[in-house]
């Protein structure tokens, strides 16, 4: 099998098989891609993360491609984001198709209730992995707190709480590499 054709099958199955979106499909990816294929590494994914995170765009998407692209150059990114796409599209085809015959049926709505719970640890599993990758510790563990804060109690725009966060980072660096001499 050839390596293009390696790549979207794994981003396929990532999206053909992670409920949730983006966020809950980390994990999977992570496991898949650092893990077993091992394309890249902890430290390589962590940082087409936040890449991914700061792009516009489907973050599904964004991190396929910057993957892909990452580990096999253009085509790789492009073979990726169809790859993670596909199984989307296919689904989102099938519920317009048959939405209207069972969207009112008591089984599915019990699927979805049921199913909810699921897709917030999927998606909180990763931040919890972000954090032990990014060092997150006791000391600067308030960044994340007030930034979630920020934007879910006061409706503070991410970017401000990125480029903030950013600005802080810079200078605390500047101010560590200036004690350091």
């Amino acid at each position: 099998m050839g390596i293009y054709t390696d790549l979207f099958i794994t981003f396929a199955k990532i999206g053909g098989f992670t409920l949730g979106g983006g966020y809950a499909m980390v994990p999977v990816m992570e496991k898949e891609i650092v893990d077993k294929k091992n394309w890249l590494t902890k430290e390589e994914f962590m940082d087409i993360l936040v890449i991914a995170q700061s792009t516009p765009g489907l973050f599904a998407i964004d991190i396929a491609s910057h993957i892909g692209y990452k580990y096999k150059g253009v085509f790789g990114g492009i073979v990726s984001a169809l790859g993670v796409a596909v199984p989307s599209i296919i689904a989102i085809l099938l519920i317009a198709i048959f939405f209207q015959s069972f969207k009112d049926n008591i089984y599915v709505e019990k699927f979805f209730k049921g199913v909810r719970p699921c897709v917030v640890a999927l998606i909180l599993a990763p931040c919890f992995s972000m954090a032990k990758s990014a060092k997150i510790n006791r000391f600067n563990c308030w960044i994340p707190i007030v930034c979630a804060l920020l934007i879910t109690a006061f409706g503070v725009s991410p970017i401000w709480c990125i480029l903030t966060a950013g600005l802080g980072g810079y200078f605390y660096g500047l101010i560590q590499s200036k004690t350091k001499k």
